[in-house]
């Protein structure tokens, strides 16, 4: 998927247009607005990496009615529940990789827990396996720009702002890992001089 460089008058436009629009329908709009074709992943990657919520809270408030009628401790379906050691037909066991939506390969390490807890980013469990855990405000690139090329020589780790700048001055260069490499040397170096200013 070819990285959209987002001009000064589309990301005024999502941060202008943010507030208590759902990112689906700022999806919709941006698209129809500027006459493009970007995935809904892509607008969401760029609103997460510029800090840029709706102000929404769709967590359950307390004291509202739940659309279901069940009871707390109420059981039913128990006729169609899983017996003991049977499986769904569309289990996937640990190990098993398959891609996001987002290009991201995605490997299932654990049969327990929440999905964010049985499912991770490949490149991600291949970095802390050898470096150990991402540090927080940090994220990892992929040099040559393929998000399946995922080789510890291919991921490049730097901080939310160098991310920043890196997308700012399209540092990213597809199929140049050395120019890539050389890019987030260039974003770390222009990050000291901007705190320096500060």
């Amino acid at each position: 998927m070819k990285k959209h460089n987002y001009t000064k008058k589309e990301a005024e436009f999502l941060k202008n247009n943010i507030e208590g629009t759902s990112y689906k329908e700022l999806h919709k709009m941006f698209n129809k607005k500027f006459n493009l074709n970007l995935t809904y992943g892509q607008i969401r990657g760029y609103l997460k990496n510029h800090n840029l919520t709706n102000g929404r809270d769709t967590r359950f408030q307390k004291g509202n009615t739940p659309l279901s009628p069940i009871k707390k401790g109420q059981r039913i379906g128990v006729e169609t529940q899983f017996k003991p050691g049977q499986r769904p037909h569309n289990y996937k066991p640990v190990g098993f990789e398959r891609v996001d939506r987002d290009g991201y390969t995605l490997i299932k390490i654990s049969d327990r827990g929440t999905w964010n807890e049985r499912w991770r980013h490949k490149h991600k469990v291949l970095w802390e396996k050898h470096n150990g855990p991402i540090p927080k405000g940090h994220k990892l690139i992929f040099a040559d720009g393929d998000k399946t090329n995922i080789t510890l020589e291919n991921l490049i780790l730097v901080t939310n702002a160098q991310m920043l700048i890196i997308n700012q001055h399209d540092l990213i260069k597809d199929n140049h890992p050395e120019l890539t490499k050389t890019g987030t040397l260039i974003a770390k170096v222009l990050d000291v001089g901007y705190k320096r200013k500060k």
